[in-house]
């Protein structure tokens, strides 16, 4: 039996979640998910009983994963360099196929092999599947100090067809989207998951995007797990990236979380997936995790800001 204390707490809990779930019933979520998450079958599970709760509470989910940690391990047992420029993967012809196994098949398979034990109505697709993602073929690039750096199979988005997300969406279900993309032509591209989020975001009118990573959120220093920013807005984050207080796997994210906002995301979450049910205290309550991102801090109630007298 459980106390009247343990009783308490409950009740409490769910009268402190109730306003929350008020303002979010309906809403659209994005979620994107490193791939680093999904290689631990507790802490998929861990990640996935939280996300079944939002969507159980009439939260409209759309989950986005990764998969560089898988595809890194996978290419070098199969002998496949990986390089990396600017946080960003080069994908040549082997390097594709290896992202192809893993987003497509291991990763994507994986989640929904979760929401199935969970009960959770999810449907895998790809931004290949009914045209989701036109790409297009990222061109050179160039670099400080007149070099360039070819990405290989990466692409560059042109247009998300969001009406695709809306239709599962409509019918209950939870789109479980792995990034892999093509062109017209149909030649595979690979996308960067947090520009996927970003992207996917915008077009649906998400009232959030949450991105689910090692970290604890965006550091004021990189090697300073203890310099967690609790709020910050756009041009705050790219003054962070301009004194290089940003490290590489923080880059794309800053450039999705920065495009989301850009278009019409309010709010933009960075958390951390160790913290446990790190998801659910982000989202039902004021304090938190993780980083608040918004275009304008101004803009921010005072609850988002920590004053726990308002």
């Amino acid at each position: 039996m459980t106390s009247k204390r343990e009783r308490a707490i409950v009740v409490s809990a769910l009268k402190h979640a109730a306003p929350y779930i008020r303002l979010f019933k309906g809403k659209v979520f994005v979620l994107k998910a490193g791939g680093e998450i999904f290689a631990d079958r507790a802490a998929t599970t861990a990640l996935m009983e939280q996300v079944g709760i939002l969507h159980q509470v009439g939260v409209r989910v759309v989950l986005i994963h990764g998969g560089g940690t898988q595809s890194t391990e996978l290419a070098t047992a199969l002998g496949v360099d990986t390089t990396f420029v600017d946080g960003r993967r080069v994908t040549d012809g082997a390097s594709l196929d290896v992202a192809t196994m893993v987003l497509n098949g291991q990763i994507n398979t994986r989640v929904l092999a979760a929401c199935r034990d969970l009960q959770i109505p999810a449907v895998g697709i790809s931004g290949v599947d009914a045209g989701l993602i036109r790409a297009r073929r990222r061109p050179p690039v160039e670099r400080e100090g007149n070099s360039t750096v070819d990405y290989g199979f990466v692409g560059d988005i042109e247009s998300v067809d969001a009406d695709i997300l809306q239709k599962q969406l409509d019918n209950g279900l939870m789109p479980v989207v792995s990034p892999l993309s093509c062109d017209e032509s149909g030649t595979l591209l690979n996308i960067n998951a947090d520009t996927v989020a970003a992207a996917i975001a915008a077009e649906l009118g998400a009232e959030k995007m949450i991105l689910l990573t090692g970290a604890a959120g965006v550091l004021e220093d990189a090697s300073d797990p203890q310099s967690l920013i609790s709020y910050i807005d756009r041009a705050q984050l790219d003054a962070l990236k301009a004194d290089g207080k940003l490290a590489d796997g923080m880059l794309p994210k800053a450039a999705a979380i920065d495009s989301a906002l850009a278009n019409g995301v309010r709010r933009v979450h960075v958390i951390s997936y160790n913290v446990p049910d790190s998801l659910l205290l982000e989202v039902f309550t004021n304090e938190g995790t993780g980083t608040l991102v918004v275009s304008d801090i101004a803009a921010l109630t005072p609850a988002e800001q920590g004053d726990s007298d308002s």
